[in-house]
């Protein structure tokens, strides 16, 4: 088998002796040639480069959710391209400071537990279809948002930049003073949901809307932090959307949100399985996708297909096999 293995060396979870025994382990069991990424949007241009030249049977990408929306995006091109008529198989060994996407899919958070998962996988011929979303045309693994959580990433993104670390510590401190800091001044937008029946409705008076391709919407170091519990990999898309950024209202929702508990409110919007969603500001306001942030817009157009990529990951667990 020969793969390649793309790694982000900025990645939070991802240390120089890391790198080199996963390498070491990879290269042990298949013909391996391994390249690092140095600037934004490089994982995006060695997975292309890798379609195009051929001969890989699998790529790995080692890193945060915002390198696999790169290589995933590098690999099958734009949702109004066709299909690639063959793909190499799809490696996930995390490295981020959440990996929503590659824990997800029941990939182990350990980079070298996931490493020997991976390679156990790929010696059985395992693969996992998944649904993937569509933002803007581009395609998105786990969520996106306009809002508030576009407003915490892009403040998270400016402190690693400072040489801060992505600790799930300091994503709540953040999340907390910017979510008090803009409670005012956050210009309200509108949200258009279709559902599966095309019938569609909007929300005119929005503050904070998440738009999820699977749960949960992220992790907390270890706590998992779930909006909309139904939304999976092989449905629809889930929304979840708030009329308010007051305090008093989203307190409750933020310990139910932390707790576990089921996470409804009189202020918030929930579905978990709906065809499309349509984001619509009248000023532009800050996007995240998968994570990143994605600079302001005033449209964010969702929606999302499925089968669109198999992934080398254990299969998808039923409500009988837990």
């Amino acid at each position: 088998m020969r793969a390649l293995l793309i790694v982000n060396p900025y990645a939070t979870a991802t240390t120089p002796a890391g790198r080199d025994t996963l390498a070491h382990t990879l290269g042990s069991r298949m013909d391996l040639t391994v390249e690092q990424t140095t600037h934004r949007g490089h994982a995006e241009e060695l997975a292309r480069r890798a379609l195009h030249d051929g001969g890989y049977d699998a790529i790995v990408v080692h890193g945060g959710d915002g390198s696999v929306n790169e290589v995933v995006n590098g690999l099958l091109g734009s949702p109004a391209d066709p299909r690639p008529a063959t793909l190499p198989r799809l490696g996930i060994i995390p490295g981020g400071s959440a990996n929503v996407f590659a824990r997800a899919l029941g990939i182990d958070a350990d980079p070298l537990m996931a490493t020997a998962q991976l390679i156990e996988l790929l010696e059985s011929g395992a693969n996992r279809s998944v649904n993937l979303g569509i933002a803007d045309g581009r395609w998105f693994l786990f969520n996106c948002g306009m809002g508030i959580d576009a407003r915490v990433v892009a403040a998270m993104e400016e402190k690693r930049h400072r040489g801060k670390a992505a600790t799930p510590g300091r994503y709540f401190f953040t999340t907390v003073v910017t979510f008090l800091r803009h409670r005012t001044d956050q210009q309200r937008f509108s949200v258009t949901v279709t559902d599966r029946d095309g019938s569609s409705h909007t929300l005119p008076n929005t503050s904070f809307a998440f738009v999820l391709n699977t749960t949960p919407w992220t992790y907390l170091g270890g706590q998992v932090i779930e909006t909309n519990p139904g939304t999976s990999l092989s449905g629809g898309l889930g929304i979840f959307a708030s009329s308010t950024m007051g305090v008093a209202r989203n307190l409750p929702l933020a310990t139910r949100l932390l707790t576990g508990a089921d996470p409804h409110a009189g202020h918030v919007f929930r579905d978990d399985d709906v065809s499309a969603v349509a984001l619509a500001a009248p000023v532009p306001l800050p996007v995240q996708i998968d994570g990143d942030y994605a600079g302001e817009r005033t449209t964010l157009e969702c929606g999302y297909r499925d089968d669109a990529l198999a992934v080398v990951a254990p299969p998808e667990s039923t409500p009988d096999a837990q």
